[in-house]
């Protein structure tokens, strides 16, 4: 599963993911999102529980490669932005838990990438911006997931100044659900991902997907859509098991 770009490995029930173009900055360059696009998909037809979402080199991502973008013509340039809109889509329907370690700065597409991946935890050292703003290409597509995570007056500050903030704002903003020092950063990104993967693989599969599909929602249809999913969840093997093991006060055995 791995290349040269995107390296994948095995650290126990989950896998990693790292981005590999360090020279780049880890720009997302459109082979390269296909790359990671690939990796998530392929990861997801595992039994790996959780992914973990890296980058070498000095930045976690610099967003896209303006290499392909320069001169680059209108079909070009969407077939680069739709590459970007299928790797987040990907990260988000993938039934692991995918989790973003951040150590060093996220730009454009690359805090697009922090803002899509389910958890997020960086480096006190880490910063985040949306730079378009204050240059001559908006950061359009990288707002969409960062305006559903930081609420629409300080995504418009993001998006309009382009300014870094810190990983304690982005912290205090909820961009990220955790910001440790650089020497913590791996042991907080798998203590995280050790309590969100607990229970029912099955059960946490169908719990994301219906999560952000009633996130699209206004609040009376996203009621009436997850009464539907959490009905039709409670027929599963996981839920009877999970339901008679609370009453019969014992550890659950969960369907493989």
């Amino acid at each position: 599963m791995s290349s040269d770009e995107v390296l994948v490995e095995t650290d126990g029930p989950f896998a990693v993911i790292t981005m590999n173009r360090p020279e780049r900055r880890n720009a997302l360059s459109l082979s390269h999102m296909r790359a990671l696009t690939a990796a998530f998909r392929q990861v997801g037809e595992t039994d790996a529980t959780g992914t973990v979402l890296a980058g070498n080199g000095p930045v976690f991502s610099a967003g896209h490669d303006f290499a392909d973008l320069a001169g680059a013509d209108l079909g070009a340039a969407r077939e680069l932005l739709l590459a970007c809109r299928e790797l987040m889509e990907t990260i988000q329907s993938v039934p692991q838990v995918v989790i973003a370690r951040v150590h060093g700065l996220a730009t454009a597409a690359g805090c697009q990438l922090v803002a899509t991946c389910d958890l997020a935890v960086a480096t006190w050292s880490a910063g985040f911006a949306a730079p378009g703003g204050k240059g001559g290409w908006f950061c359009h597509t990288p707002m969409v997931p960062i305006a559903r995570n930081v609420g629409r007056k300080r995504a418009m500050e993001m998006a309009l100044t382009g300014d870094v903030i810190d990983a304690g704002t982005a912290l205090d903003w909820g961009l990220i659900n955790r910001a440790v020092p650089p020497e913590e950063l791996e042991k907080a990104t798998r203590e995280l991902l050790e309590r969100a993967t607990r229970g029912s693989r099955r059960s946490k599969a169908l719990g994301k997907q219906a999560m952000y599909a009633q996130l699209g929602h206004p609040e009376a249809d996203a009621y009436t859509y997850a009464v539907e999913v959490m009905a039709a969840a409670s027929q599963t093997p996981e839920a009877q098991e999970g339901m008679r093991a609370f009453l019969e006060k014992r550890a659950p055995q969960w369907p493989t």
